[in-house]
């Protein structure tokens, strides 16, 4: 097993994974978001078992008034067919150590749409349900 980043050159591999969480995110949708992201170190944390992605992890260190320095999860799947076999615990080991390495105080993930099965997997892994997240979708007329 190796967990490490990912390049850009990647990205097909790393969406096979992503797209079983973001099921309505393209390919090209998020290829461009990937690209659009790099400004706020966005990271993407492979766990490979011979050559195969297992573990998708997107991170980036961020800093606000809430948490302090951080490491923020915006993204964490296992493949469907690995689920259930450690590989996700593994994958959290990993991102505390990186987080430690980054002299952050906190990790942070939102979690809104992701079933009970993930909310009972964090909390195992002691993240505590904290606050709620409020999102308005904007709408964008164009005359």
């Amino acid at each position: 097993m190796q967990i490490r980043e990912m390049s850009l050159k990647e990205l097909d591999t790393a969406y096979e994974v992503l797209s079983q969480l973001r099921v309505d995110l393209s390919f090209d949708a998020f290829d461009d978001l990937i690209y659009e992201m790099r400004h706020m170190e966005y990271k993407m944390i492979g766990l490979f078992e011979r050559e195969r992605l297992i573990t998708y992890a997107g991170v980036s260190i961020q800093t606000n008034l809430y948490h302090k320095r951080h490491l923020y999860i915006y993204d964490l799947v296992t493949d469907a067919e690995y689920r259930v076999k450690g590989y996700g615990r593994e994958m959290m080991l990993y991102l505390r150590d990186y987080a430690k390495t980054a002299m952050c105080e906190n990790i942070v993930l939102s979690s809104g749409l992701q079933t009970e099965e993930a909310h009972r997997f964090y909390m195992s892994e002691g993240f505590e349900k904290r606050s709620l997240l409020f999102v308005s979708k904007l709408t964008h007329n164009i005359s």
